[in-house]
């Protein structure tokens, strides 16, 4: 049992110690030029086809949603037909 022990005290320290930290590239300028450039496009439709596609599905959910709301207020508006 004691080896045992030892041996997972061993490997959870080596792993720990051996992590390598990532170095991440600070891409905060080029994001800023992106933004802040004047090309007639509204900020949330800058980022491309990803943010488009976004937008579009969030409007189209929107829309649908309101349409479906609507329908089931029309329909319990209506009174119930007697058996």
């Amino acid at each position: 049992v004691y080896l045992l022990f030892q041996a997972l005290r061993q490997i959870s320290q080596r792993t720990i110690s051996t992590t390598s930290r990532r170095q991440f590239e600070n891409r905060v300028s080029d994001n800023q030029k992106l933004f802040q450039e004047d090309n007639g496009l509204p900020v949330h439709l800058k980022g491309g086809a990803k943010d488009s596609l976004l937008y579009r599905t969030t409007a189209g959910l929107t829309v649908f949603g309101t349409m479906y709301a609507l329908y089931y207020l029309l329909v319990s508006s209506m009174p119930k037909k007697p058996n």
